[in-house]
């Protein structure tokens, strides 16, 4: 039976200890010699097996000699060393392996009879394009770092897998051309180097079985179960805030592949938003990939070759020469920013875990040829652990998102997060104990409601005053440009869309609606804007170009309006949610109760408050009267403070302030499908009716509404509850935050609402 590789490769292998026995011939002829007798009697015992200097050819031969052989390599496997060191005869990347030591025996004894050692990661295609190095360094003088630690896992008899590095003593083998070799040029091995993934190239320039190998090799283990260099690299990445964290990363990366100027970048992919970004966290590692640190997309950002290797394939994407690089594809702008930047190779290595992109290493060095796709397998050692070490930090941030999520934008109070989370410990509980449990509905019985709002009043006419200022500039900036498109070229004629246009404008004198607006932009795009992406007349196309910015929502001047009222509307909404939220730090001192506010045009905001909301307190009815007081007197605060700043808007909206009282206790439950508190019961679905209907009420027998710009408006229906507001109204008079004059009325009937009244009295601005 022939020695085989257990891979195909370029070798045609030769089992051969012609050297070794060299050098016993040597001992032998030599009578000084102090190993000249065992060096005779062993030649001699050698003598009848030529093929131990020829070249073995069947395993038998090996098998069926080794007594001999363990005296052959006595010198290099000590007896005394024998329980100490992992070593035997081999040739490397093969399954031919021999003559043990006794501590090698023992493991692959422990490791069962059915275990088959084989080297870790190490498939055909990689075996053959090493073989190809290994050739090229040995016969052609090149210094291809195509080495990368290869280890056997081999379990123990408890069945703990435990990792062994393996290294070669290759001294005593020979790499030699055959007939078949074929000669390699300067311009092969520059293609070569910057192709370590085609395996069909390498085969072509290194056909399988044209080259000998010839000899053997020793092969040690070492115990690599926790790796120091490997070692050092995780605890770099657990001290992420580190002063020294990029300095003693790119310290471990500049030994790992023993180049001096090597520097190292690490960037976020955005896989919801295909878009990769800073990371946020740790010490901020540069990104060289990202033009002046912005966001970018992927598509935007790299080139057609590495979105396939980096995002498609997940592949490392390496470039030894980033000059030649560009003069085969002078159109790669994501090679050319690595150029720029003074980088001449580089690798980009995806990390990935679940098949999720979360980011890409970024190796760069400014020499030509340091880096490339051979020796970015080196990279495989550390990504395991950078690729866990992104996803536990990009966990921590997305936790970190959610609890500001949960703060800000949710209804989950933290009055009331005390009964969520005894729900939540009642889950856990069962399920470690491998029992069901259902969730059971969050209600608050017996709890006043309360209910407040600030109204910007006439958004709605402020919104379509700012879209008809908008529309009528672009309508007329559209007319001039046909205009000038007639006048600059005699065949064109626009007659019918310029009627159009002039017909909009005059619409748009009138007060605009939702549809005319939406007819107007229609036409704006599907018509008028074709005819511009026409022209190609050089002095048209400035004027073209410039129109078509002034469409930008975010900057163009067609635009300008709608901005200022959106403006507007966020700086009432933020300030007057600022006052309401910090004062809120304050009356929940006065008993912790439920509060949530909402934006819209202006702000509005609910209260409960009573026993059930907080348990562990006594209730008492003193601290609703409270809250009724610290909400009256911070609504005018907020209504003055809006009016001092009104002047400086955009638009000088002003607004009303309402506050509705009611009588009766109720109760509200969580609604998980909708994530908020709601009223619980058609019973006490009244106060929701009222809460919907009474903004746009009038004083009854009139067309006044109750709200009133610089008034606030109090709407009761329980005569014990207008004498408790006329006290507060009295003490806010004594502050001067109210005027003197104290409307009293009553409210027109409403849809399945009759009998409300109301207090009105003006605020001291």
């Amino acid at each position: 039976m022939q020695l085989l590789s257990l891979f195909e490769s370029p070798f045609k292998i030769q089992l051969s200890f012609a050297k070794l026995i060299d050098e016993f011939e040597a001992r032998a002829a030599d009578p000084s010699h102090s190993d000249h007798v065992r060096a005779k009697a062993l030649l001699a015992d050698i003598a009848p097996f030529p093929e131990f200097r020829t070249g073995i050819t069947d395993s038998s031969q090996i098998r069926n000699n080794a007594p001999l052989l363990k005296r052959l390599f006595a010198d290099y496997f000590p007896a005394a060393l024998t329980l100490n060191e992992i070593k035997a005869v081999n040739i490397p990347y093969t399954g031919i392996i021999f003559n043990h030591t006794q501590r090698l025996r023992n493991i692959l004894d422990a490791a069962g009879a059915e275990f088959e050692i084989n080297i870790r990661d190490f498939n055909d295609a990689e075996f053959y394009i090493f073989s190809c190095c290994m050739i090229l360094n040995s016969y052609y003088g090149t210094r291809l770092d195509f080495g990368r630690p290869l280890f056997y896992d081999i379990p123990t008899a408890k069945g703990i897998t435990r990792h062994y590095r393996i290294m070669y003593n290759g001294d005593s083998m020979d790499i030699t051309p055959s007939e078949r070799a074929l000669p390699i040029t300067q311009a092969d091995l520059d293609l070569l180097i910057d192709n370590y993934n085609n395996l069909e190239l390498w085969k072509e320039k290194f056909p399988p079985e044209s080259w000998m190998l010839t000899g053997f090799s020793i092969m040690t283990l070492f115990d690599a179960t926790v790796e120091n260099a490997v070692s050092t690299f995780k605890e770099k990445l657990l001290g992420l805030n580190a002063d020294d964290f990029r300095e003693s990363v790119e310290s471990i990366f500049q030994s790992i592949y023993q180049i001096e100027d090597i520097h190292v970048g690490f960037t976020l992919y955005n896989a919801a938003q295909k878009k990769f970004q800073i990371a946020e966290f740790g010490r901020e590692m540069n990104s060289y990939i990202l033009p002046k640190g912005r966001e970018v997309t992927a598509s935007e950002l790299l080139c057609s070759y590495s979105y396939n290797c980096l995002i498609d394939e997940r592949n490392y994407f390496a470039v030894s020469d980033t000059v030649e690089f560009l003069n085969k594809f002078p159109d790669s702008h994501f090679v050319r920013h690595f150029d720029e930047q003074g980088f001449k190779s580089f690798i980009v290595a995806p990390v990935v875990k679940n098949d999720v992109l979360l980011g890409v290493l970024e190796v760069v060095s400014p020499d030509t040829k340091k880096l490339n796709s051979i020796n970015a397998n080196k990279l495989d050692v550390v990504m395991p652990f950078l690729t866990d070490t992104v996803e536990r930090l990009v966990a921590q941030v997305q936790n970190q998102i959610r609890a500001v999520i949960q703060e800000k934008f949710t209804t989950l109070h933290p009055s009331v997060y005390w009964k969520f989370e005894t729900e939540a410990e009642q889950l856990i509980h069962y399920q470690q104990a491998g029992a069901t449990y259902a969730l059971k509905e969050i209600v608050f019985e017996n709890v006043f409601p309360m209910y407040g709002q600030i109204d910007i009043k006439g958004s709605s006419d402020a919104r379509n005053t700012s879209a008809t200022a908008d529309l009528q500039r672009q309508v007329r900036a559209a007319l001039q440009l046909l205009e000038a498109i007639e006048r600059l070229d005699s065949t064109k004629s626009f007659e019918t869309a310029k009627q159009e246009l002039r017909d909009y404008l005059g619409e748009l004198h009138v007060p605009i609606i939702a549809t005319t607006e939406q007819h107007i932009r229609a036409f704006l795009d599907s018509d008028i804007h074709s005819h511009f992406r026409q022209v190609t007349d050089p002095l048209l196309l400035p004027g073209i170009s410039q129109y078509f910015e002034e469409t930008n929502t975010l900057s163009g001047s067609f635009h300008d309006e709608r901005r200022k009222y959106e403006r507007t509307i966020a700086i009432i909404n933020n300030s007057l949610s600022n006052i309401i939220d910090e004062s809120q730090k304050e009356a929940q001192l006065v008993f912790p109760h439920y509060y949530e506010r909402f934006k819209t045009d202006g702000v509005e905001h609910n209260l409960y408050i009573g026993a059930s909301i907080s348990p562990f307190l006594p209730f008492y009815m003193e601290h609703l009267h409270a809250l009724r007081f610290w909400q009256l007197e911070v609504l005018c605060k907020m209504e003055i403070a809006h009016h001092h700043k009104m002047n400086a808007l955009p638009y000088p909206l002003d607004v009303t302030t309402l506050i509705l009282v009611y009588h009766e206790a109720i109760s509200i439950r969580f609604r998980m499908d909708e994530k908020r508190f709601d009223v619980d019961g058609s019973y006490n679905a009244r106060f929701e009716i009222v809460k919907k209907r009474i903004d746009k009420a009038c004083i009854k027998h009139t067309n006044e509404r109750i709200t009133k710009a610089g008034k606030v408006t109090i709407v009761y229906s329980n005569e014990a509850e207008v004498q408790e507001y006329k006290g507060y109204i009295a003490t806010l008079q004594s502050a001067k935050l109210l005027e003197t004059d104290v409307e009293q009325f009553e409210v027109e009937d409403l849809q399945g609402v009759t009998g409300l009244r109301a207090l009105r009295v003006g605020i001291a601005h």
